[in-house]
């Protein structure tokens, strides 16, 4: 299970996601993470059967934590299967069916939102 997880550095410069592995034993591994002086966000992943137990932890540590159900998501209505996302996407999420039509593997999405931008038609969008 994917997990969005972001915190304030006003709170100090602790490593809340090593602390969150000591405290818990659970290993996670980060997908993506934005880093500055001020705040961070940090999409982690997690085994399904431990997610609540990694999400209270880092809440008590003082980050906030949202729980992704999806990836992106195609509104195959509005796609006209050109290949941008596939082009764009740095995990391989997109790619064409036999037939040449879109087709996406969200479990690789890592919710970096490229795609979105790219997308002409506006067809992808990312959980809310």
């Amino acid at each position: 299970m994917k997990l969005l997880v972001t915190f304030s550095r006003g709170r100090g410069r602790k490593p809340i996601i090593a602390q969150a592995v000591r405290d818990t034993g659970v290993l996670i591994n980060v997908e993506r993470a934005v880093i500055d002086s001020s705040e961070g966000e940090a999409l982690i992943e997690v085994p399904d059967e431990q997610c609540r137990l990694v999400s209270d932890t880092m809440t008590t540590l003082g980050a906030q934590v949202r729980i992704l159900d999806h990836g992106v998501s195609l509104d195959e209505s509005e796609c006209v299967d050109c290949g941008v996302c596939i082009s764009i996407c740095p995990r391989e999420v997109f790619s064409f069916d036999a037939e040449w039509k879109l087709r996406l593997d969200e479990e690789k999405c890592i919710v970096c939102g490229k795609c979105i931008d790219a997308c002409p038609h506006r067809a992808l969008s990312l959980p809310l």
